[in-house]
């Protein structure tokens, strides 16, 4: 009768893990997808029902208010160049920064002889500077090339000869496009939407549309799909941000400033660049050169007046609109996410420019696991996808995996990818791991105080103290004050979206950068635990100003002193009001997530000499603390190149140091999500 019982559950087992998975693949824990993924690779590796690519350049098409956008179509071809009668599904990209450098990028990296010739050059880079990679990692960059990440921003030939047109827009003021760059704002999205409608309209298109794309070419995918357009059937948001404010604009309320400059040049600069071949042909665009000289520096005039206005009051109207919230920017720049209905598969990682907004979009899609799908790899901006080839254990590529969510959701192939995952997560420094959502569940949440006891491990510091389970009795005073090492640290290499990562000096040990800190640092773990979600830092703070620059940095010390960020955050201390409806809490009541409201309205200046209580949210992560290895935070006054607090609240803190007053009655504690209590 046992027996008979046993062979009864493992039956209704069976049973329930087909009807899950699917005829196509059965769901696995497995990272690298199993045989499936064998599948998927076979699928866009291998021959495909088309030789060639077709290009059609510079097709005009005209916006409900005039405007002109421009566009290269890709479509499927036989072997002599000449497309396809057959309807296909269309892929729209909208960029940025102009479609030719696409056109280049994808005539480079995908030519026959070329292509083949880099991807070896970008292996032999790597291997050839392992010794030298302490000083200089060029793998960081040449591992992004070799593993086909780049794809992803450019066009995948593959994907097209595989029976897919694609189509690469130059967003409204950018490239060839007419018009004034609009940001995100309302104007461009209903462009994005103008395109994805046009798109379904034309006689080479089956009407079923999927959008695909990096960074900005990610972020006006969730602003499409939050507004559900019927013909868009699926997209693959690579390294998408969803809340523009607190992710590179102002995080905690300092400027980006090793971003934004950088990144506001970039596209300023590109597009300026003329259609040299109509100006040959004799059909140049005079209104494009008019748009453009009407708005030649896009943003810029917004942030000069971050870094010159010297005080609130003479806030001018251009920088105040982004300090409410109910202004058109504001409120375009939010992602919306719980109203996307689309198969949404994101890409990110945990020091990207985007990882407040990652995880917070894919637990706020209202999708089951399956249509909507999340990985998060431990590497930065322009690091698209390194790493992810020749190592066991890890995801398949992602020019892959998007071939693979397209074919499923816009050509109904039975394929298994609904049954990966849903959550793939690199646990930094250590392997890939599934789980069914992010936070991992399980976590227990745990309180670590801070403690002016010394910890012996950060004689480098400005004080080493310690991290611990128990409160302080203590009721000293410690002391930081602005410095700039932090421009060697790994929230600079993440800001600068990975070009400091070259660096591994600066991005993966905090000592140089420690030497501006206050450290406070656990024992050694006895056991292997994970840090999996979100963790908050509070201090109970006294100000010599009436503003200043709190920033902090959750790190895994390693038994040799090497300490690796794994998270951090940051605040102004007077924009220190959080939204309670848009926050979380611990089930004590403490701060795990805090949604600082970020505006002139909610602004509360400090007192100075009277202690404040300060939450600094840290960014989400997953990571393996192993034996030997101890835990730490590091507390800064400035953080070069992440942010540098607005002019006018620079002015106000004077750059005057900055003090946490311990008190057992106002405790100072970090709140952390843990896979077992530290003992």
């Amino acid at each position: 009768m046992g027996i008979f019982r046993i062979r009864l559950l493992v039956g209704a087992l069976l049973s329930i893990g087909v009807l899950v998975a699917g005829s196509g693949a059965i769901a696995t824990a497995d990272p690298t997808g199993g045989p499936a993924a064998a599948r998927w690779v076979a699928s866009h590796d291998g021959p495909q029902p088309y030789a060639g690519v077709n290009v059609t350049w510079d097709v005009p098409i005209r916006m409900s208010d005039g405007t002109f956008l421009r566009a290269n179509v890709y479509r499927p071809a036989n072997a002599a160049g000449r497309a396809t009668t057959t309807t296909t599904p269309v892929i729209v990209n909208m960029t940025p920064y102009t479609k030719l450098i696409t056109a280049l990028g994808t005539a480079v990296t995908q030519h026959p002889v070329l292509g083949p010739f880099l991807t070896q050059l970008a292996t032999a880079v790597g291997q050839i500077s392992a010794p030298i990679r302490g000083v200089a990692d060029l793998s960081q960059l040449t591992n992004t090339l070799r593993d086909q990440g780049a794809r992803t921003f450019l066009v995948d030939q593959n994907l097209v000869r595989s029976g897919y047109t694609q189509v690469v827009v130059d967003v409204r003021g950018t490239g060839f496009s007419q018009g004034k760059w609009d940001v995100f704002q309302n104007r461009e999205q209903r462009d994005t939407l103008e395109v994805i409608d046009w798109a379904a309209k034309q006689r080479w298109s089956n009407g079923k549309i999927g959008m695909s794309g990096v960074s900005y070419s990610a972020i006006n995918q969730i602003q499409a799909a939050n507004k559900r357009p019927p013909a868009l059937k699926a997209i693959f948001p690579v390294e998408p941000g969803g809340d523009l404010i607190r992710d590179i604009v102002a995080p905690g309320g300092a400027l980006g400033v090793g971003f934004l400059p950088m990144w506001l040049t970039l596209v300023n600069t590109t597009k300026m660049v003329p259609n040299v071949a109509s100006m040959l042909n004799g059909t140049f665009d005079w209104r494009w050169l008019a748009d453009r000289i009407s708005d030649p520096l896009t943003f810029y005039p917004q942030l000069f007046a971050a870094l010159l206005t010297p005080d609130i009051p003479s806030v001018p109207p251009e920088l105040r609109e982004l300090l409410v919230n109910n202004s058109e920017p504001r409120q375009a720049w939010q992602d919306k996410a719980e109203r996307i209905q689309t198969p949404t598969f994101i890409y990110g990682g945990w020091f990207d420019l985007f990882t407040n907004s990652e995880v917070r979009m894919y637990n706020k899609i209202p999708l089951p696991p399956g249509q909507k799908q999340l990985i998060m790899g431990d590497g930065y901006h322009l690091t698209i996808g390194g790493g992810q080839t020749g190592r066991a254990g890890t995801p398949p590529r992602l020019d892959v995996l998007q071939k693979a969510w397209f074919d499923k959701w816009l050509k109904g192939k039975d394929n298994g990818i609904d049954s990966y995952g849903p959550v793939q997560l690199k646990q930094v420094g250590d392997s890939w791991i599934t789980a069914q959502q992010f936070p991992r569940a399980g976590m227990t949440r745990q309180r670590l105080y801070l403690s002016d006891r010394r910890s012996g491990t950060a004689p480098h510091a400005v004080r080493d103290g310690s991290l611990t389970t128990a409160k302080s009795n203590s009721r000293g005073r410690l002391t930081i004050s602005p410095g700039v090492l932090t421009a060697c640290s790994r929230d600079s290499a993440q800001q600068m979206a990975g070009a400091l990562a070259l660096f591994p000096f600066c991005a993966n040990d905090a000592r140089i950068s420690e030497r501006n800190v206050l450290t406070f640092t656990t024992a050694p773990m006895t056991t292997t635990r994970s840090v999996s979600g979100y963790a908050n830092l509070r201090v109970n703070a006294v100000m010599d100003a009436t503003d200043g620059y709190w920033t902090a940095t959750l790190n895994d010390v390693a038994p040799d002193g090497t300490s690796k960020v794994i998270s951090s955050g940051q605040v102004m201390a007077s924009l220190r009001a959080i939204d309670p409806a848009r926050s979380q809490f611990a089930s004590n009541g403490d701060v795990i997530d805090p949604f600082y409201k970020l505006t002139l309205a909610s602004r509360q200046r400090t007192v100075p000499g009277r202690p404040v209580s300060i939450d600094i949210g840290l960014l989400p992560t997953e990571a393996l603390i192993r034996p030997g290895h101890r835990l730490r935070i590091d507390v800064f006054a400035m953080n070069l190149m992440r942010g540098l607090p607005l002019r006018p609240l620079l002015n106000e803190s004077g750059l005057k140091p900055e003090h946490i007053q311990l008190d057992p009655n106002r405790p100072s504690f970090v709140n952390l999500p843990l896979s077992q209590p530290i003992p």
